[in-house]
């Protein structure tokens, strides 16, 4: 076969596979399998929680969810519990402190069936065994004042974290007072 012939060929080829072929439109977000989807969660000052009495009655069962980090965020969001603050390199209770203890004591007795833990935490100054014994008095401290205003100590449990989970990164006085602090997290909800 000349030159020709096999150019011609080839043609014919290429020409009746490309018309045979059917053509892929361009795939659509839905059909295309390499794209991911993502949930992006709304901002705090997006969600609104419905209004509750200062008391933690009975309406805050309506949106108490069976997720206890979505419970405890949305508690700290109606003031309903709240954590504690600590001057540096002390576990004294401050009256600051003592009034959002017997705020939250007015809930969790509100609230027999929910059980609490008391995160202690320091700021980053000072040893990592210092602040591990330091956030363990803070926590203890919160707990045994809730004892005292009728929280059965059977319902909350403590942990110490020291330095390890700050909730705020700079290294200043204003971030650091925020580190200084028993965290109360719902842990767990009796069912029936």
């Amino acid at each position: 076969m000349s030159r020709k012939w096999m150019v011609l060929l080839g043609v014919v080829l290429v020409s009746s596979l490309w018309i045979a072929c059917p053509k892929k439109k361009p795939a659509t977000p839905a059909e295309d399998l390499t794209t991911k989807t993502t949930t992006v969660a709304p901002d705090a000052t997006e969600v609104t929680a419905p209004d509750t009495p200062a008391t933690g009655a009975d309406e805050v069962e309506d949106w108490m969810s069976d997720d206890l980090a979505e419970m405890t965020r949305r508690l700290h969001e109606q003031g309903l519990i709240g954590d504690v603050f600590f001057d540096y390199d002390r576990a004294e209770l401050k009256p600051e402190a003592r009034e959002r203890l017997a705020k939250n004591a007015q809930f969790l007795t509100s609230q027999p069936g929910l059980m609490v833990t008391l995160e202690g935490h320091c700021d980053e100054r000072g040893t990592n065994e210092y602040n591990l014994a330091l956030a363990d008095r803070r926590a203890n401290a919160a707990r045994e004042y809730l004892q005292s205003l009728g929280v059965a100590g059977t319902r909350v449990r403590t942990i110490s974290y020291g330095e390890e989970r700050p909730f705020c990164t700079e290294s200043s006085e204003g971030c650091w007072s925020q580190n200084r602090r028993a965290h109360f997290v719902i842990t767990s909800r009796a069912t029936g």
